[in-house]
């Protein structure tokens, strides 16, 4: 006669029921979504991975267009005023390029970010909030969103991601970024094409009669 080990029954977050032998309830970890459902928000944390090659410093012209975007309008003015100060105090040498400060486009984007996450109404203002920069990748310059939204129900949590997310890829343009994204084979194809041409096109060599 056989005895079967003692096990626990344990409800996921998808209302599936596993059981689990109580030994390794001891010596294991295992997740409760209790505490986030009774904080009352649920954590975002994704990150856009920017192409590094658009990184630069930002124009003249395009800091005064920026200036006039509702949500950088605070950022900018701190900045300039923070720049200016710091530049003027070294004198001569900051006439020189690398010796000015200046703001960046990924800089200012992440401030933008920020700001349209804390004004969001459905992101939780009493929780963390942050968009920072993580360590550069081969797949470029991450930029994670860190944030809880106010509700923790599943499907409108998706929704409220999706929605921050698809706003959020569609401006990057207007800072002259865009996402990292690996060459497929029509990116191939359409790379290659142009010296296949031009090699169909390559006039023989000319054969003399002796």
């Amino acid at each position: 006669m056989s005895i079967s080990a003692p096990s626990s029954h344990v409800r996921n977050f998808d209302k599936t029921i596993v059981s689990i032998p109580t030994w390794r309830l001891m010596s294991e970890s295992f997740k409760n979504w209790r505490g986030m459902q009774q904080s009352g928000g649920r954590r975002i944390k994704r990150s856009l991975f920017i192409d590094a090659s658009g990184v630069r410093f930002i124009r003249d012209d395009e800091e005064q267009k920026l200036s006039q975007v509702h949500l950088l309008t605070d950022y900018i003015s701190r900045k300039q005023a923070e720049l200016k100060a710091w530049n003027e105090a070294q004198g001569n040498v900051a006439a020189m390029s690398a010796n000015r400060r200046r703001m960046t486009n990924i800089g200012t984007f992440r401030a933008y970010a920020l700001a349209y996450l804390k004004s969001h109404p459905e992101i939780q203002p009493n929780m963390t909030c942050m968009v920072r920069q993580m360590q550069t990748t081969a797949q470029g310059i991450p930029l994670e969103i860190y944030c809880f939204t106010r509700t923790t129900a599943w499907a409108d949590y998706e929704r409220i991601q999706g929605d921050i997310f698809d706003y959020l890829l569609a401006v990057l343009p207007e800072f002259g970024l865009s996402l990292y994204q690996q060459p497929s084979g029509g990116d191939l194809r359409a790379g290659l094409l142009p010296a296949m041409l031009g090699a169909s096109h390559i006039p023989e060599p000319e054969k003399h009669i002796m």
